[in-house]
């Protein structure tokens, strides 16, 4: 049988529209994951600077310039990022307030609507794109030729 595999056939009766709407919702939820991915890289820069903040702190002492270094070292050297948050607290806000729920949202639609299968639109435009019986274009990974 060529075509997608059952997780990703419409479940019977779903409409176009609702295909439709539900692709929107994942493509939405794709943009929150590359933007959660951005915020963690954020994190993980934010934290690398600031331990070579202390590497600074530290040469600028070896240097004799202990008054900068001090500077550095009280003044930014585990500063806040915005007020009352390191970058941690940002990761977890985001994460606990805002993706978690997105996440929750975009899965109960799929359970709801679509028998919870995913990548409906996809798959659909998948079978609408790709080239039938040329090499490249399966439908499936076991339809490739063996």
């Amino acid at each position: 049988m060529s075509g997608p595999d059952a997780a990703h056939r419409r479940p019977e009766g779903l409409d176009d529209a609702t295909v439709e709407a539900l692709g929107k919702l994942s493509e939405a939820l794709e943009a929150v994951e590359e933007a959660r991915g951005h915020l963690y890289a954020f994190h993980r820069r934010t934290g690398t600077a600031d331990l070579m903040l202390g590497d600074a702190v530290k040469l600028l002492r070896d240097a004799g310039h202990e008054d900068l270094a001090e500077r550095v070292d009280t003044e930014l050297l585990g500063r806040n990022v915005i007020p009352g948050h390191w970058t941690f607290q940002i990761v977890e806000g985001y994460d606990d307030n805002y993706y978690s729920y997105f996440k929750t949202l975009e899965q109960d639609a799929r359970d709801q609507l679509a028998a919870g299968r995913r990548h409906l639109y996809e798959a659909e435009m998948k079978e609408d794109r790709r080239t039938h019986g040329r090499p490249g274009h399966e439908a499936r990974p076991d339809d490739l030729q063996r």
